[in-house]
Parts: structure tokens; C-alpha cells; sequence
């Protein structure tokens, strides 16, 4: 046992969800135990949704440190724990669950900073408030990806969703600087803005393209999709087509990963070309 945290000095974590064979998650978190020299692992942990009252708690007896909480959990895995950060509740679900040292359980989520810090990767400079945003979509996604803009000074967010009752009630929850438009202003609510932020699953691989024209989005425009299989789906080559600067959902994916990784085992990772090779060498 580890004199300074009573746990295990071999360190377990793993990802909890249905199904979860696809899940990139224990190739980054092994790669940085591996890096570090941490003595540990991060297995799969296929949990069925009946079953998550029962495994969840069980974290603790196992010797787990905790876990990452994936589909179709999030949002349920939020009142099986004991606590839950400010910033999670604000989203409405949890990505992660730290196991405390009195053995109880914590959640967390990391997506929204796991975003903001894909942008900066892209550009350094980046800020929210350099302009409008145009986010697509009203899912837990997009809940954690507008509160992070927000946060981070964004002046106006425009929420366009297919159904519009939807982008509604989350800008009435959420309130300034958010502002619901209906799906068939989609087009024009590209006009002045800085960000273009895909947040729904068009364009991911087995389903249809984005409906999306351009025309109306200024060159200077930085384009992201929370996607990431494809690397690059249809709005992102046709955003790099016209000259845009473009983002994928690798990013935030590999970001969202580094402060539980600190949670569970001490050390902040960072996301280096090396990771970035080895995960887009399975997609």
C-alpha cells in the first residue's frame, strides 16, 4: 500500500460503458502509464446498463482508482456517486469518477476542457471572445462544449439544433450568451462568426454528410468537429477545401483524457505527436 494515499501502490482505472470494445481509452492511458513508469493498468469495463448500479459502487472493493464513464452511462452514472464537481452538474453528466480516499466516489467531466485545449492546439492564439460561435447540435456534447465556450468569454453562441424545443430550453438554461436559432437558419447563422463548432454525429462515419453550405462563413473562421472517425468528415474537408483552419475530435478526445489520468495516478500527461500517431493508427 502506498504510505501517502492508503491505495494500492499498482494503480487501476478503466472505462465503464455499453459496449466499449471500440473505446481508444486504455491505448492513451496505458501509453502514459507505460511513459511515466507508473506501476498500473486501464482495462475495459463492458457494464450493461442494468448492471451499473451494481458495478459502479464496486469500484472502491476492487482497488480501482477510478473510471471513465462513456455511453450510455453519463448521465445515470450521476446519481450513483457520492459527489459531483460543479462544472459536471452544470453539463449534466459525468465523464469520470475518482475513487476518494475515504473509498467514496466523485464525478467529474472533462469533455469541455478536453475541447478548449484541442483549440489551442490548432491555435495557440485562439480566444472565445474573438467573435461569434455557431454550434451545431443540442446533446450532452454540445452541453459541454458551449458551457466551456461561455466560460472561457464567448460574447455570443448561436445553437442551431433539428429540433428546435431542444437548442431552446438549453439556452434558457443556461442563459447569456446563448441564443436558440431553428434549423433552417442554419446557413446564415454561419455569417461574422469565428467558430464553427459540429457537435452532432452527420458526418460521422456510417451516417449522412452535415446539410451545411459555406457560403456565409468568413475565411477566418476555425472550424471544429467533435468527431473523430473520420479524421476529417465531409465539413472539415470542405471547410480545408475553401481555406479554413480545421479541428477534429482527436483532440479533445486525448484532452478530456489528461486531468482524470492526474485524478487517478499523480501525473498531468500531455498529448504528444507520438499518442496522436499510435490512436489514429487504429481509427
Amino acid at each position: 500500500m502506498s504510505q501517502a494515499t492508503g491505495q494500492p501502490a499498482f494503480g487501476l482505472a478503466g472505462v465503464m460503458g455499453w459496449p466499449v470494445a471500440h473505446s481508444r481509452s486504455p491505448k492513451i492511458h496505458n501509453h502514459w502509464l507505460e511513459k511515466h513508469g507508473v506501476p498500473g493498468a486501464y482495462v475495459l469495463l463492458p457494464v450493461a446498463p442494468g448492471a451499473l448500479p451494481v458495478a459502479l459502487p464496486g469500484l472502491a472493493a476492487l482497488g480501482f482508482r477510478g473510471c471513465n464513464i462513456t455511453i450510455p452511462h453519463k448521465v445515470d452514472a450521476m446519481a450513483l456517486v457520492h459527489a459531483v464537481d460543479a462544472n459536471a452538474r452544470r453539463v449534466g453528466a459525468i465523464n469520470t469518477v475518482v475513487v476518494q480516499a475515504d473509498g467514496s466516489l466523485k464525478g467529474f467531466n472533462n469533455d469541455g476542457f478536453g475541447y478548449i485545449q484541442s483549440l489551442l492546439d490548432r491555435e495557440p492564439g485562439w480566444r472565445a471572445d474573438a467573435g461569434p460561435i455557431t454550434v451545431l447540435g443540442a446533446g450532452g456534447a454540445a452541453r459541454a462544449v458551449v458551457l466551456a465556450l461561455a466560460d472561457r468569454g464567448a460574447k455570443e453562441i448561436r445553437l442551431v439544433n433539428r429540433t428546435f424545443e431542444k437548442a431552446d430550453a438549453l439556452a434558457k438554461e443556461f442563459g447569456a450568451p446563448i441564443k436558440a436559432l431553428p434549423w433552417a437558419e442554419r446557413h446564415v447563422a454561419l455569417a461574422d462568426v469565428a467558430l464553427l463548432v459540429n457537435t452532432t454525429s452527420q458526418g460521422m462515419h456510417g451516417q449522412p454528410p452535415l446539410d451545411l453550405a459555406l457560403d456565409a462563413l468568413p475565411l477566418r473562421a476555425l472550424v471544429s468537429d467533435v468527431i473523430y472517425v473520420p479524421l476529417e468528415t465531409p465539413l472539415l474537408a470542405a471547410a480545408r477545401q475553401r481555406g479554413h483552419a480545421t479541428v477534429n475530435g482527436l483532440g479533445m478526445l486525448l484532452h478530456q483524457a489528461r486531468p482524470a489520468f492526474q485524478a487517478w495516478f499523480g501525473v498531468l500527461p500531455e498529448v504528444t505527436p507520438e499518442l496522436r500517431r499510435i490512436i489514429e493508427a487504429t481509427l
